[in-house]
């Protein structure tokens, strides 16, 4: 059996930097180089402050950094030194042509395909790592081919990442399965068992699943389209628990100890983000109008139109109870990445909460544990979410290193991301600096436990799925709060 003895990844982000870090600690004798254009992100690799921020991450790069881990912009040294090399590159949605706002723009997988071809020779085994749209690994066999020489025998793998931000090591560490597909040729499976090989070293032979690659492109595709699919679902009865007087969380509790539903992702917030999951959906659903099939890209459709309707329903409700006009208020906004445990920002609900909210003229004062002040001005500075006017960004946002200060003279406190550290502020410090009736709009449902002490202390809750208490200043959701879709941004809000 061929084995694997060098390891290269091109891509040193999300995916590839934490995978990589993860073999090279798991497997001592196996040597990994990750590469990357970047100067600056690879510097950061090599440093003390890595360029990314996940639980225990650092500890396991600094265990085999410089032994037998290794980064790098040297890209064609690494490739052909490799044994397997890993594509570990960006995929994001396209901008621009035919499958715009949906199909997966694959131009760095194959600068990647093209540029292994070309500096390779000998035995590899190339294994895309990035989120991609079925057949990308065909594309990349199909470039192969017709750049082949003599003396190069180039196998193509799928081999997707599963792995949850926040909990990527942990995930890497103990993974529920590792997926590799491949051709069902004599070569194709002898690539196959030499990956198998790698991940046997910590992971259980019964959890490594191997599959033809269709299966396992597609596979990627559907498990994030039904994660993405239960929190749409779950966010759905959320707003008909507000109408009702029904608790959210306590129908979610309901439902999922029903085994055959079972209890994860059904936890109601102002909407899923992340790299992945609208971005595999919408992918899902180019693909699906692409082989025809309409009423099928019509329905996982509907997961991202859910998603956008929870956070425009949430950004309404802010409005309308500080008395149906935000401008020129101060809102303290605490927590912009998309989740707690992480510094990443992409599709963050942060995002569009604060674009909705400068739609109608608020002053946000963000705050934000790990997310950098340059990362969150680029976010709101991006033209969608600008206006194209990044100039009023300027003007009506400052991002602060301290929770205390983002709420000072506060007219309200929006919790947008559920970072651990929003549980345990002083809120009656927080009270006596706001202006009042000071409002708490808590879009993670993080201080429920805490929902009679901050009444008591004097705080208007306002908060996903439940209606906080009789007495509060009522709420009614405004017939004008517009059906969007994820293509087209909601219409602002006429100034008086």
């Amino acid at each position: 059996m061929f084995q694997i003895k060098r390891i290269c990844c091109i891509g040193a982000g999300y995916v590839g930097g934490p995978t990589c870090s993860v073999i090279a600690h798991m497997c001592p004798e196996i040597t990994v180089t990750v590469v990357d254009v970047n100067e600056s992100r690879i510097k950061a690799w090599n440093s003390d402050t890595l360029p990314i921020y996940e639980p225990g991450l650092k500890e396991v790069v600094e265990s085999c950094r410089g032994r037998n881990l290794f980064f790098s912009t040297d890209i064609d040294s690494a490739i052909r030194d490799a044994d397997l090399v890993f594509i570990s590159v960006n995929t994001p949605t396209k901008t621009y042509g035919m499958g715009k706002g949906r199909a997966a723009d694959l131009k760095f997988i194959e600068a990647c395909a093209r540029r292994i071809v070309e500096v390779s020779d000998g035995y590899k085994i190339v294994t895309e790592k990035s989120t991609v749209p079925v057949r990308a690994a065909e594309s990349i066999r199909r470039i192969f081919d017709a750049n082949t020489k003599p003396s190069l025998n180039l196998q193509v793998l799928s081999n997707p990442e599963f792995l949850a931000e926040g909990t990527a090591v942990q995930d890497l560490k103990e993974p529920d399965r590792v997926l590799i597909g491949g051709d069902e040729t004599a070569e194709g499976q002898r690539a196959i068992r030499a990956l198998c090989a790698v991940y046997e070293h910590w992971v259980p032979k019964a959890r490594i699943i191997t599959t033809n690659t269709w299966s396992s492109e597609l596979s990627k595709l559907a498990a994030n389209a039904f994660l993405a699919q239960r929190i749409s679902s779950i966010n759905s009865i959320s707003a008909l628990c507000e109408a009702t007087g029904a608790d959210v969380e306590e129908v979610a509790k309901a439902i999922g100890m029903d085994q055959r539903i079972g209890s994860k992702f059904l936890k109601a917030s102002v909407g899923f983000g992340g790299s992945c999951f609208q971005k595999d959906v919408l992918n899902l659903v180019y693909l699906c109008e692409a082989l025809n099939l309409p009423e099928v890209a019509s329905y996982w459709q509907q997961v991202i139109d859910m998603n956008e309707y929870q956070r425009r329903r949430f950004a309404c409700r802010i409005i309308d109870c500080l008395f149906n006009t935000v401008t020129g208020k101060k809102i303290a906004l605490l927590g912009f990445s998309f989740k707690k445990d992480t510094g990443d920002t992409r599709e963050s609900s942060s995002i569009y909460i604060s674009k909705y909210l400068m739609d109608e003229g608020a002053k946000l004062f963000i705050y934000d544990p790990k997310v950098l002040k340059e990362q969150i001005i680029h976010d709101l500075s991006q033209p969608s979410i600008s206006e194209d006017n990044p100039e009023r960004v300027s003007e009506l946002v400052t991002v602060t290193s301290d929770p205390y200060e983002a709420c000072q003279s506060a007219h309200a406190l929006v919790i947008c991301t559920e970072w651990d550290m929003f549980k345990e502020l002083d809120y009656e410090k927080i009270y006596k600096k706001m202006l009042k009736p000071a409002f708490i709009f808590d879009g993670r449902r993080v201080l429920d436990h805490l929902h009679p002490h901050l009444q008591n202390i004097g705080f208007q809750i306002e908060t996903i799925g439940k209606k906080v208490t009789a007495t509060r200043i009522p709420y009614t959701p405004a017939a004008h709060c517009p059906r969007i879709t994820a293509s087209e941004p909601p219409a602002k809000k006429a100034k008086v």
